[in-house]
């Protein structure tokens, strides 16, 4: 059996999975993106009281692997609260929390490492402070940062496979299921694996263009 007959065979399964691979991806991107956006900005306005927190949050975060945190959530922590919640949101929870304090973590410190001399000119030339964020500082910092943020969302698409771990149907628990019934694993896992690199493949292109094409030392004189 080929990965083309494979898929053939079993596209209605492979759908299923890949419908909730991309509604998982969904919340993950739209929360980080938003809120870790959000949360970026307000620890460089209120360093003490939003940064300094913020910063501690993503330093332990970053200590704990992500499988053991998601297994936490998952089994400890709802044994503790007597609580029984759907895997699907247990995982999207657990992986929306890492890119939101991922993505603060670099729009904070591109706002920190912007040049004060771009806001001096913008308000020696008597541009507004609506102006100066929209027409200098946005533009130029997401320059800065994108290319990075990208390559995030593609790191967290990858980190749901570990959703499958806790029973989450995504597409990788569906290809371990058919594999335990036809045993074809070169084949099933070599057609998962084309699905990711054909979804991953133009995300890490562009990442990759708009770096070389755009990211430079914004402090440069």
């Amino acid at each position: 059996m080929s990965v083309w007959d494979i898929l053939m065979n079993y596209h209605i399964a492979f759908l299923n999975g890949l419908a909730v691979t991309l509604q998982m991806c969904a919340i993950i991107w739209g929360s980080g993106l938003i809120i870790g956006s959000a949360l970026g900005l307000a620890g460089v306005r209120f360093r003490f009281w939003v940064g300094l927190p913020s910063r501690l949050i993503s330093f332990l975060l970053g200590g704990i692997p992500l499988l053991v945190f998601l297994f936490w959530l998952h089994y400890p922590a709802q044994a503790v609260f007597n609580v029984v919640i759907d895997p699907f949101y247990t995982a999207a929870f657990t992986f929306s929390l890492v890119n939101i304090f991922g993505v603060a973590g670099i729009v904070r410190e591109a706002l920190i490492d912007f040049p004060r001399e771009y806001l001096i000119a913008a308000k020696v030339t008597g541009l507004t402070r609506g102006q100066t964020i929209f027409k200098i500082q946005l533009p130029l910092i997401l320059r800065q940062i994108l290319p990075t943020v990208l390559l995030l969302q593609v790191g967290m698409l990858h980190t749901t496979l570990f959703a499958s771990l806790i029973s989450v149907e995504e597409i990788f628990r569906v290809a371990q299921r058919i594999n335990a019934q036809i045993y074809r694993p070169v084949e099933i896992y070599t057609a998962l694996g084309v699905f990711f690199v054909a979804v991953c493949l133009p995300v890490n292109g562009l990442a990759f263009w708009l770096k070389r094409r755009f990211t430079r030392n914004i402090s440069e004189h």
